[in-house]
């Protein structure tokens, strides 16, 4: 068997590493394991071939499991479970793992169960898996809600988690986490792989991964290991499995890396004029000239931006730039039609487009043909994330992956040079794992009552064998039960809410239409809602958010697709539009389109700056902006890594402290507001708040000269910080609209039927009012509590904000007192701008302030 796979190898140019011939041999030998690797290198064949060559090797020794028997023509049941964190992933995963399959010649039936599958396949598969199927956790929760999911799972022997990096630190991932737990309890002996890159915190990923019960805690974790496959014994071939010895347990799990780093290029695109004063997007299409001078110059490219919007605008320049381009470029983004991204896709693996503008829905992928160049536009605002998309060049073992960066204002070179030294230092971004999130439990323990039906005991064992339940107590459990099964205190006179019933100790869903509903709210993931937009007499070309559709009045033009739109009207959740007469238009906002720098990165950007303050700028990027860090140098002060510098100044919107603690836009959206509540507790005044990445401003009309280092001092105290930070913001309603996300997942507010979708707006309203019931009559209730948890740590990092705030108490406060804002803080007052004025004014106002300040 190890000769015929070597063979398809070498029919194909390749040859095994070391590493993946490792995971063969520790797949065979009955262990489980995390496949760390970078992109483009091999991961998925890790995990492919070592079922394959188990089913060969029984084959070959005529020594099939009960059960398995082939006397009835078919292919063997469900052997592998493939899971993917994206449906529009399946489809270049199938195609990857069927070439081995076909060539090998076994006798598998391999398919795909997604959100797209047709509902013909979909039945044939209730009644039968295929032997290995490739699937999402929403789908994979759909299958345990039904009563033959025990049988459907009977001989299933391998789990393949891939892009685990992905969905870990995700309700997504803790959904994965429930459904490995049950399908262990069914096959104790079941043997899990994960398959991840650009990660930090390998520990956390392979604990997560594997459980806390016998699929992971108190098992032997083997060394990490980098094998010469040159110098790699040949594969030993295990005794042939039979059904007494596939039931022996595994030794030991295994975290094997890849055959060594990818040699990744991290380069610039350097703006001809750098201004002195630097603005939050003034570069922006400014550098379309060189941009496309690039694109030019290689055959395939990838332009990556870090939003929606940034696509529709990029793809709209570039091709009114090069109109002769047209057919040749393409975009690509979440919110497009299915079938346009699938043509687009297609593009890229037959080589018939150029360019592709896209978001990080091209991030991920399997089959996608590697591309000459790829271009990042603005921050990575992570390194993980830049690697990533470094990856999708050269996306081949041994190849090198190049991306060039477009910076959209001139402190993100410095971002860049800070991303580049990250990477050679190996300094990756790890994953926060979530701790007990119980609507993602309740939602999980009514798919069991709905399927097989539960006892609580067994259940709260199984549960606490996920890794983000090992902490589960008692109480909490017997909670969700309560919940599940009464709605709870303030709902138990409710009868749509009693979704669950005891019969002698054994809890089911006995209701067939409580069933259906839920089945058809399976899933985690809750955003806006998805308006579909559609020609009056064609086409639909995607989806918008509700908030975005519901500002338009009939005549209004947008960008979407790639086209000039003109709304027509909103009708049954559908918005109509023509074709615009003209190319201007509005261009569609979504949510998340300002993503915070990563802590590592942050630490990487101070660790630049320090070298600029020593008067050392390494690297284009750094002299490129060597005149704004000078200038700042000049009127203020480039502060070290253990300095923390606030700049006081006015101008004639009042009196402004900047503050640069260098820890990201989400941890500085909570220090403006700690700040500013702890001060007016020292002196009643108000402040308004702007900020970015590097710092924040607190702005007054009334004089701050009175704050000092000791105030300053005073404010980065550690004690009582969850109640200041609660006590500091609208946390009531902010944690209102957080609990609609957790009422959406644990049943509590239903989307309604296919077709007859709820708005944005009734969602919101149902759940809003079931808050108000449970904050006047329930306020033990355990979903407001975590409401208002998943605010502190998901919306203001409360916990990265606590490490932060640690670091600050060590730091030296430099107080400096300056005539005019400086360079750090120019972008910071603009920020503030934005929300008073229009692009055209704000615009024409900067270069006002611009001109004032370097003349001063």
């Amino acid at each position: 068997m190890l000769t015929q796979i070597e063979n398809w190898f070498a029919s194909r140019g390749w040859a095994p590493f070391g590493f993946q011939r490792e995971v063969w041999q520790a797949y065979l030998d009955g262990d489980s394991g995390l496949i760390h690797a970078s992109t483009g290198t091999g991961k998925t064949y890790a995990a492919w071939l070592g079922p394959l060559m188990e089913a060969a090797y029984e084959a070959a020794h005529e020594a099939r499991a009960e059960g398995e028997s082939n006397d009835d023509g078919k292919a063997p049941r469900l052997r592998v479970l493939w899971i993917t964190p994206l449906r529009a992933l399946a489809a270049d995963t199938e195609k990857a793992l069927r070439e081995p399959l076909d060539a090998l010649g076994l006798n598998w039936t391999l398919e795909r169960r997604t959100g797209d599958t047709s509902s013909s396949v979909r039945a044939r598969q209730k009644e039968r898996l295929p032997t290995a199927l490739i699937t999402t956790p929403e789908s994979l929760s759909l299958f345990l809600s039904q009563a033959n999911s025990p049988q459907q799972f009977q001989n299933l022997r391998c789990v393949v988690v891939d892009e685990w990096h992905e969905l870990m630190g995700t309700k997504r991932g803790v959904q994965t986490e429930l459904c490995l737990a049950r399908l262990r309890q069914w096959n104790p002996n079941l043997r899990t792989w994960g398959l991840s890159a650009t990660m930090g915190n390998l520990d956390s990923a392979m604990a997560a991964l594997m459980g806390w019960g016998e699929g992971g805690k108190g098992k032997g974790v083997s060394g990490e290991s980098r094998v010469d496959h040159n110098s790699l014994t040949p594969l030993t071939h295990p005794t042939p499995l039979t059904p007494s010895t596939h039931q022996q347990p595994a030794t030991q799990l295994r975290l094997i890396r890849g055959e060594q780093p990818k040699a990744i290029v991290v380069d610039s695109l350097i703006p001809a004029q750098i201004e002195r004063f630097p603005w939050t997007g003034h570069l922006g299409l400014r550098m379309l000239e060189p941009v496309v001078r690039v694109l030019e110059d290689v055959s395939s490219a990838l332009v990556f931006t870090n939003t929606r919007s940034q696509t529709e605008i990029w793809y709209q320049n570039i091709l009114e730039m090069k109109p002769d381009w047209a057919g040749e470029i393409a975009l690509h983004h979440g919110s497009l039609d299915r079938a346009t991204r699938d043509w687009v896709e297609n593009g890229l693996r037959h080589h018939t487009l150029h360019a592709v503008v896209c978001t990080s829905s091209l991030d991920l992928g399997v089959d996608f043909a590697p591309v000459d160049r790829v271009l990042q536009i603005g921050s990575p605002k992570g390194i993980a994330r830049l690697m990533q998309r470094a990856g999708r060049s050269g996306h081949r073992p041994g190849a090198t992956s190049r991306v060039t960066c477009v910076p959209t204002n001139a402190f993100e070179l410095v971002e860049v040079a800070a991303a580049r030294d990250a990477i050679q230092l190996g300094h990756i971004e790890g994953k926060t794992l979530l701790e007990k999130p119980l609507d993602v439990l309740a939602q999980h323990v009514v798919t069991i009552a709905a399927g097989t039906g539960f006892r609580p005991d067994d259940l709260f064992d199984e549960v606490r064998t996920a890794y983000a339940y090992r902490n589960l107590s008692e109480v909490e459990w017997q909670w969700v039960l309560d919940f599940v099964v009464r709605g709870g205190n303030a709902l138990k006179a409710y009868p749509q809410y009693q979704r669950v019933v005891e019969r002698d100790g054994l809890y089911k869903v006995e209701d067939v239409s409580i069933a259906r509903m839920h089945r058809l709210s399976i899933g985690t993931i809750v955003s806006d809602a998805a308006i579909q937009v559609q020609f009056l007499k064609g086409a639909r070309l995607g989806t918008i958010e509700e908030s975005f559709v519901s500002r338009l009045k009939r005549g209004d033009k947008f960008v979407f697709a790639g086209r000039v739109l003109e709304f027509v009207m909103l009708h049954d959740n559908t918005a109509l539009v023509r074709k615009a007469s003209n190319n201007k238009g509005a261009v569609p906002s979504w949510q998340g389109s300002r993503m915070p720098l990563s802590t590592e990165l942050c630490a990487a950007v101070r660790a630049k700056l320090e070298e600029a303050r020593a008067g050392h700028y390494n690297g284009p990027e750094m002299e490129a902006v060597r005149p704004v860090l000078e200038l700042q140098a000049q009127r203020s002060h480039i502060p070290a890594p253990d300095e923390l510098l606030i700049e006081r100044t006015k101008t004639r919107d009042g009196y402004h402290l900047f503050f640069f603690p260098f820890e990201g836009r989400a941890v500085h959206e909570g220090l403006s507001a700690l700040f500013a509540y702890r001060l007016s507790r020292l002196l009643p005044i108000t402040f308004t708040f702007a900020m970015n990445d590097y710092g924040f401003e607190l702005l007054s009309a009334d004089s701050l000269a009175f704050v000092t280092a000791e105030h300053i001092a005073s404010l980065l105290r550690v004690e009582h910080l969850a109640e200041d930070i609660l006590a500091s913001l609208n946390s009531t309603e902010m944690a209102r609209r957080q609990f609609r996300e957790i009422a959406r997942i644990a049943g509590l507010v239903l989307d309604g039927l296919p077709g007859k979708r709820k708005t944005s707006r009734q969602v919101q309203a149902s759940s809003s009012l079931i808050f108000d019931v449970f904050a006047k009559y329930d306020p033990q209730n355990l979903l407001l509590h975590q409401a208002n948890r998943e605010v502190l740590e998901r919306q203001l990092e409360s916990s990265r904000l606590r490490r932060a705030l640690e670091r600050l108490l060590q730091c030296k406060i430099v107080l400096v007192d300056c005539k005019h804002p400086t360079p750090l803080a120019f972008p910071i007052l603009v920020d503030g701008l934005r929300e008073q004025l229009s692009s055209e004014t704000l615009a024409d106002r900067v270069k006002k302030m611009q001109v004032q300040f370097e003349k001063s």
